[in-house]
């Protein structure tokens, strides 16, 4: 089990937390857990670090300018749990200009499993799609790109809006809090009652809506990040 902490925007306009013990698996860590604190966005008061961006906030889409932030979840990163699958205590850090110039500026710390939006002619020819969302782990290249564990605990978060989003974290884009489908989620019955728990603004799966972009792994498609 891993605690993980909700702040979500009611329906008044008020803002309410809690904190809750669910399952350590995958789909309920990969839901909360994308960057790393210090992670900067671009908000209508100015560039604001992800630890102090509550609900009610605005921060700037790619597509959509300023949506409202309705949720934040965040969880602790530790490495070395016992128990825990070896990829839940791992970071990936993307060291400035590492996927182009300002592409990150400066440094980003994300999850491996953090999804980066990547456009290709190669993925236009293998799949139809122009655009996709790409784990940060199929970027790791070893040399600029690396995987690491932290020695101490990491506080991580994830941010949800009324949609599906492309947000620009340190010049780097990312996208906001969406499980995919129901058949993605991979969750039934008493399993998905308490992921829904963790989301006070939605009452079924469909309410997250469609994503905007596939979420596919290059390393599936065997195409590289310089294709």
């Amino acid at each position: 089990m891993r605690r993980y902490e909700v702040v979500h925007l009611l329906s008044n306009g008020d803002i309410d937390d809690f904190s809750r013990l669910a399952p350590a698996t995958r789909a309920f860590e990969d839901s909360f857990a994308s960057l790393a604190h210090g992670a900067l966005l671009k908000t209508d008061r100015g560039m604001v670090a992800i630890e102090d961006i509550l609900p009610g906030d605005k921060v700037k889409t790619v597509t959509n300018n300023f949506q409202t932030v309705q949720w934040r979840g965040a969880m602790s990163l530790v490495p070395n749990a016992a128990g825990q699958d070896p990829r839940m205590g791992k970071l990936t850090p993307f060291s400035a200009d590492s996927l182009g110039i300002g592409r990150p500026m400066p440094d980003l710390m994300v999850r491996p499993s953090a999804r980066l939006y990547h456009r290709s002619s190669t993925l236009q020819r293998v799949t139809g799609h122009s655009a996709a969302f790409v784990p940060a782990t199929d970027f790791i290249d070893g040399v600029n790109i690396i995987e690491v564990q932290p020695q101490t605990p990491v506080q991580v978060f994830q941010l949800g809006f009324s949609s599906h989003e492309r947000i620009v974290a340190n010049g780097v884009e990312v996208d906001s809090q969406n499980p995919g489908a129901r058949h993605e989620l991979g969750l039934r019955g008493d399993m998905l009652e308490i992921y829904l728990s963790l989301f006070p603004h939605i009452n079924r799966i469909e309410d997250f809506g469609m994503l905007m972009h596939p979420r596919l792994s290059m390393h599936d498609l065997d195409f590289g990040v310089g294709a």
